[in-house]
């Protein structure tokens, strides 16, 4: 039994680190930093929003393009070889889907 609950306090904390980080160690300020974040995103989409939220949580300035209201947002968006969304541009790099870890992992901190 003790192994178990051993087990399930490892899985626990392996699933919530990035909370764990953050209150040991604060959060990274991004807000001080120069990073070009550019999200191709659309207005109905759930993981568009939270990837919004993580920004917003983070104090992460973006410039954010709706590809079915611009034009320049959808040429770009396929050019990246975008197939789903959001994608995202940071600093350079492509990053397709939601990925949290990811894409605070490309920014800049201070």
């Amino acid at each position: 039994m003790k192994k178990l609950v051993f087990f399930a306090l490892l899985v626990g904390a392996y699933q919530n680190w990035q909370s764990i980080d953050y209150f040991v160690f604060g959060r990274p300020d991004y807000s001080t930093v120069e990073n070009e974040v550019i999200l191709y995103a659309t207005e109905w989409c759930g993981y568009c929003q939270k990837t919004r939220e993580l920004f917003k949580d983070n104090n992460i300035s973006y410039v954010e393009y709706d590809i079915e209201k611009s034009e320049e947002g959808h040429e770009e968006y396929k050019r990246l070889g975008g197939t789903a969304i959001p994608l995202l541009k940071i600093n350079g790099k492509v990053i397709r889907g939601y990925r949290p870890k990811m894409i605070l992992a490309s920014l800049n901190a201070n």
